[in-house]
């Protein structure tokens, strides 16, 4: 069993934060996922596998378990739908692309999200209209406890806007190994309604769009907008887009009559972050290494060295003049291990 020590977590996180693992091992299969856990010798462990949605802030005292399972295998398939199985440690945009090339449609709004496919669960991920939950059919997790693996179906999985169980009452409970995902064959349900995509179809005069069209236009609005991970270092959105009530979303609109807003039903406003952290003034502005992106104030940056300290300092601040300026409290969608 190759289990190294004091190793440099900095290529394994997408903020490039260069904080390190007492101590580090690669988990490739199962079996061998099982066999790690029982280790006494280190009674600490902590968890990471695309480091996409994680902000590290001093040097990991654990053995640090990168899971890196491979694999996608058809499970299940009729005429018009398909379930396919893939392992935790796929990268999430590739399963988007394998599923394009296969002609299979559901995940196209969801291309270029960074991150592994066993975290997806975690955070429900979503955009452009489309959450993970859409296409979820159930995943199977490890039990760290007694290594035992345990399915969860859609229901089981708890799934709120960025939210699961794994965010809650199973936090720290689990290791997820696989994600079942049902997608479609034929007779795509195509969802072009939200943000640029309709706009970026228009663009390049697509009318009647296909499911790798509309995966095209979200690659095209998302490189536009967000910085590549391998270039700047950040988690993409940090913090997790406002809902208001009615109530308050008037008022807002009276003293800001071009505020952007979502419906959500239930007398119920989803407010984009990224607008009011510009409002606040926060857009590009950069203190020491840490920084908020030029094209979108959503993202917080690493221009190189800075610490994972500075950037929660940085969300801590943009926290206050958002609550003071607008009243709206606003929350890292991204976990910062402290």
């Amino acid at each position: 069993m190759n289990i190294q020590e004091n190793i440099s977590l900095k290529s394994y996180n997408t903020f490039g934060i260069d904080v390190k693992a007492r101590f580090f091992i690669e988990i490739n299969g199962l079996v061998q996922l099982q066999k790690v856990l029982e280790l006494e010798a280190y009674p600490k462990k902590f968890i990471i596998s695309g480091g996409s949605n994680m902000l590290l802030t001093k040097d990991i005292d654990a053995l640090v378990m990168h899971i890196n399972l491979k694999g996608i295998t058809v499970i299940e398939e009729t005429e018009e739908e398909v379930v396919i199985k893939a392992m935790a440690g796929e990268n999430w945009h590739d399963l988007v692309l394998w599923s394009l090339a296969k002609g299979y449609g559901g995940l196209e709004n969801l291309s270029l999200i960074p991150g592994n496919t066993g975290t997806a669960p975690i955070q429900n991920i979503g955009a452009y209209g489309v959450e993970l939950k859409d296409v979820f059919t159930s995943c199977s997790a490890m039990e760290i406890e007694t290594g035992e693996l345990i399915a969860f179906d859609k229901k089981a999985c708890e799934f709120g806007y960025r939210d699961s169980i794994f965010k809650n009452a199973a936090k720290n409970k689990y290791i997820i190994t696989s994600v079942s995902l049902k997608l479609t064959k034929e007779n795509h349900d195509l969802n072009t309604g939200y943000g640029a995509i309709e706009a970026e179809l228009k663009k390049n005069g697509i009318v009647y769009p296909t499911i790798q069209d509309v995966s095209n236009a979200v690659i095209a609005i998302r490189k536009s907008k967000l910085p590549d991970p391998k270039e700047i270092g950040n988690s993409g959105s940090f913090f997790k887009n406002p809902v208001i009530t009615k109530k308050s979303f008037e008022k807002l609109k009276k003293l800001y009559p071009d505020i952007p807003s979502f419906e959500m039903g239930k007398d119920q406003f989803k407010i984009p972050a990224g607008w009011l952290i510009e409002q606040c003034g926060f857009k590009g502005k950069r203190y020491g290494d840490a920084g908020v992106h030029e094209k979108q104030a959503l993202v917080l940056v690493n221009y190189g060295n800075a610490t994972g300290g500075e950037i929660v300092e940085l969300a801590q601040l943009i926290h206050q003049e958002v609550d003071r300026k607008f009243n709206i409290r606003i929350h890292p969608e991204v976990n910062i291990i402290k």
